[in-house]
């Protein structure tokens, strides 16, 4: 099955997406900052996008001093402080992905003296084999799926001929945005101060990591190395005709038919991918149907749309309980058991197969045993706060954890979200991180996108507490703009108490659904009522029409509203 984003309504503890209902509150955000702003979980400089509001923190690289050691690469002492006393570092990061990147940059913000660890590369896999180049290649489905659709181009009164693709070129787009984002978030870093330090980063104790052959200490320790793909046992993955996501990503060939493991965000993005570019899929599911980690509402919507008009197939409530590469002519094997009795049930003989289950921590060789922490199915375990526990349940000093190795919610920015919390505790802030606030997104064509609860959540956590919910929804064949772009097919679902005018969860299937997620999730973090959001006035016409009349349509009962400003006159 492929990994879904998890909610608990329990213990904070549980490793899943929800470790706490407390808002995001009193953020003090410096709009005319321009690292303040972000993109897709990246800052603003991995673009190499700088403003000359900033340039006077700013020192070169070209100014940087060098110590020799060629493992350490040392930016402007002028933009990272003094570390305090009896340490080499405020605060040391082990893993230099998006997460370790967000931490790093905001810690140099706050003053403090800072260093992240790459055993690997800068970016990690968001920017080197995940969100990045997956999305360079879901472009390219986007134009090569609009451009075949006769009808959709006639319906504008365009004529097109038949669309084709190279499939280097396709690679190399791929290949050359990760490239790109790479290096600018790499020279973001040593512009802004941080300290790259190469090599495996391990804990040998209390406030002291190891790095290749140094060792150095730190007031305060992130560790954010992220996670791998997942192979389940009995699959042999080969790198060419049996593969996961980062084998995928290269694009070495696109085969007539691949069996793709696990209908999960991975599993559906790279359907689109495959499908756009003329392969057949089939999909591999454990549970009983389809996209299990999505709104029920909005999955079998998706399913009409992203699965049934294509060239697409697929076996629920199965296990791949083994697959054999191809070799000496003889196709990939997949032999598939009963998800319940384990019996077999069919062999499928596919050109390849993709493995897309999800992805498991990379924690493994990170000397948590000199601090006695047991992970728990590779996680580190971590409190609210991120801060790690060890195997007694006793917090560790000054030790946390972030990201996918944490296992709270496998997402880029939530790694980055939790850093910045992390960053905001150690220099004397206490933050939680609500995770409910956090969105996701699916960038199918059309996109799919969710923040907070789905329905059958939302009504156990309503049985639980005894209150009621209410549904709103508004289709977006209602919305001009997305008429205008022949794209009416679509979907936007409110769920709230009526009583209060919280908001519960929202999910979204259409065009741009992953951009307009967000004023739902800044809603909820901000802890904004329906009564009040509901007079917030949007541009006509635009997409986030689809947002407004979603709040306008819930039927709210409580009168009270949060405390409005006084306005300003024009």
């Amino acid at each position: 099955m492929q990994s879904s984003i998890s909610l608990s309504l329990s213990s904070p503890s549980t490793i899943c997406r929800s470790d706490s209902s407390a808002a995001v509150s009193n953020a003090n955000v410096n709009l005319l900052n321009p690292r303040s702003l972000r993109f897709c979980g990246l800052r603003r400089e991995a673009f190499g996008l700088n403003s000359s509001l900033s340039t006077h923190r700013i020192q070169s690289l070209s100014n940087a001093t060098r110590r020799p050691r060629s493992n350490r690469i040392v930016a402007s002492s002028a933009g990272n402080g003094a570390a305090s006393k009896g340490f080499d570092y405020d605060l040391v990061i082990i893993g230099a992905g998006v997460g370790g990147h967000g931490a790093a940059l905001h810690a140099v913000e706050k003053g403090l003296k800072t260093a992240i660890i790459e055993g690997d590369v800068v970016g990690g896999t968001c920017v080197n084999r995940g969100c990045v180049p997956s999305k360079a290649l879901l472009a390219v489905s986007g134009r090569m799926r609009e451009l075949q659709n006769e009808h959709h181009m006639k319906s504008f009164g365009l004529q097109v001929a038949a669309a084709g693709y190279d499939r280097q070129g396709v690679a190399d787009h791929a290949n050359n945005l990760a490239s790109k984002i790479r290096s600018n978030l790499t020279n973001s870093m040593k512009s802004l101060g941080v300290d790259i330090l190469t090599g495996f980063g391990t804990v040998l104790g209390p406030q002291k990591v190891k790095y290749g052959d140094t060792v150095i200490t730190a007031k305060d320790i992130i560790i954010a190395t992220g996670s791998v793909p997942l192979v389940p046992k009995g699959i042999e993955v080969d790198g060419k005709t049996v593969i996961t996501s980062d084998h995928a990503l290269k694009l070495e060939f696109v085969p007539q038919w691949i069996a793709i493991v696990g209908s999960g965000y991975i599993g559906l993005e790279f359907s689109d991918v495959y499908t756009a570019l003329g392969s057949e899929v089939t999909f591999v599911e454990a549970l009983d149907q389809l996209m299990p980690g999505f709104d029920p509402e909005i999955g079998k919507l998706a399913q009409r749309v992203l699965i049934n008009p294509r060239k697409i197939d697929y076996h629920t409530g199965v296990f791949a309980s083994k697959i054999t590469p191809a070799k000496d002519g003889k196709p990939v094997t997949i032999e598939l058991i009963d998800a319940k009795t384990k019996e077999l049930k069919d062999t499928l003989e596919v050109d390849a197969a993709l493995i897309a289950t999800g992805r498991a921590p990379f924690t493994q060789g990170l000397g948590l045993e000199n601090i006695n922490v047991q992970t728990q199915r590779g996680f580190v375990p971590v409190d609210s706060r991120m801060r790690v526990i060890d195997a007694s349940g006793e917090l560790v000093p000054h030790l946390y954890c972030i990201g996918d190795a944490n296992g709270k919610m496998m997402l880029a920015h939530a790694a980055s979200a939790q850093g910045i919390s992390v960053v905001e505790q150690v220099t004397g802030k206490d933050h939680v991180l609500n995770h409910l606030s956090i969105p996701a997104a699916c960038f199918t064509h059309p996109e799919i996108s969710m923040v907070g609860l789905t329905e059958p959540q939302a009504r156990e956590k309503a049985e639980k507490e005894g209150f009621e919910i209410g549904i709103a929804k508004t289709s977006f064949k209602a919305n001009t703009k997305a008429l205008a772009e022949n794209e009416g097919e679509g979907l936007a679902k409110l769920i709230y108490r009526p009583d209060s005018g919280e908001i519960l969860g929202v999910h979204i299937f259409g065009m741009h659904a992953a951009d307009l997620i967000h004023e739902a999730s800044n809603a909820i973090a901000l802890g904004t009522r329906i009564q009040d959001i509901k007079y917030a006035v949007h541009a006509h016409p635009t997409l986030s029409e689809v947002i407004d009349e979603l709040f306008k349509a819930a039927k709210v009962k409580a009168n009270t509203s949060s405390p409005v400003a006084e306005p300003v006159a024009a």
